[in-house]
């Protein structure tokens, strides 16, 4: 039995990325939507209603909307947006949360998808607040490096057709230290207190990893990186999309430097470790259209469906040029 599945802005780069992943899928049916349709909420609720699942790839409003649409029981919602991430309501689509939360996936008829950023920073906090070690008021500060593809079509357009000298190097924003992926990196980490973040956007298409910076006395349990490593290992040992590096592992740099973009065309997540006894950073490396955003999109609905979970995530190589993903 093929499943069927709807797209529901399959235009932004989200969208065009989930497609790229199930359109040779034979297990899946995806549901076509006439270009000229694509605005009409009485053809857009058909194919919700007809599908087993419908990825929501649009802004907020209009995924609050569409998700309005659904009568049928048996439709399960998949949105992009910021729009759910931190509704009770609705699952969070990061099955690496631990304990129950893929059975919790499998149950569920709404998840919400992560942010890019929230997934490697929840990735590389979480661990530490679940086992006790990291005080849930501890007062974090990080950083994230993107590629311009989470940006959209305006930000892509910007740095592939009129670039101009001032995007050659690295482009801090959100200075106000507001960010919309704040609340969900609070709220499903089991912080008390947003943490300290800047992301910072370079001239590179794709690839993210973000830097979270700790001070061992300020630990609940005082711990040597090297511990501390240990327990990223031991949480997420049989995670099929989590590598967890070796401390202070100097082999996978490239002389001294660290790649960004070495989890490009995967589903993984890759994680260090690096510092000393006094202070310590924890790097979580992701794709930010694969993990960060299609790639765990896809991942959910296969836990959801009862496929396997790794199914379609071997890798993917397109490049879509698209409108903005809103994530």
């Amino acid at each position: 039995m093929a499943y069927k599945v709807f797209v529901d802005g399959r235009e932004g780069t989200t969208g065009l990325q989930i497609i790229d992943y199930l359109s040779s899928r034979k297990e899946i049916e995806l549901l076509e939507i006439d270009a000229a349709l694509r605005k009409n909420t009485r053809e857009r609720q058909q194919l919700i209603n007809q599908s087993d699942v419908t990825f929501l790839c649009l802004p907020d409003a209009a995924s609050r909307e569409s998700a309005s649409l659904v009568t049928n029981p048996d439709t399960c919602i998949i949105d992009a947006s910021t729009a759910f991430r931190t509704h009770p309501d609705w699952v969070y689509g990061l099955p690496e949360l631990g304990f129950g939360q893929r059975d919790r996936l499998r149950k569920t008829k709404r998840i919400a998808n992560p942010g890019c950023h929230a997934t490697a920073f929840i990735l590389g906090v979480h661990p530490l607040i679940q086992t006790g070690i990291m005080p849930p008021d501890y007062p974090i500060c990080c950083y994230s490096i993107t590629g311009y593809s989470g940006g959209g079509k305006k930000l892509i357009a910007a740095y592939e057709e009129q670039h101009t000298p001032v995007l050659d190097s690295p482009r801090h924003y959100a200075l106000g230290l507001v960010h919309k992926h704040l609340p969900e990196m609070t709220v499903r980490t089991g912080l008390t207190m947003e943490p300290g973040f800047t992301p910072v956007v370079a001239d590179f298409y794709k690839g993210l990893a973000v830097t979270v910076f700790i001070h061992p006395h300020l630990l609940a349990q005082k711990m040597p990186p090297t511990d501390v490593q240990q327990v990223f290992e031991d949480f997420y040992r049989d995670e099929p999309f989590v590598r967890v590096f070796p401390f202070d592992d100097k082999s996978s740099l490239d002389q001294g430097f660290f790649d960004i973009q070495a989890c490009n065309n995967t589903n993984r997540a890759d994680l260090f470790v690096f510092g000393n006894q006094k202070r310590m950073a924890v790097i979580t490396r992701i794709d930010n259209l694969g993990k960060g955003a299609a790639g765990a999109a896809v991942q959910c609905m296969n836990i959801h469906l009862g496929l396997d979970e790794t199914a379609g995530l071997a890798s993917f190589s397109k490049k879509p040029e698209a409108s903005p993903c809103h994530v």
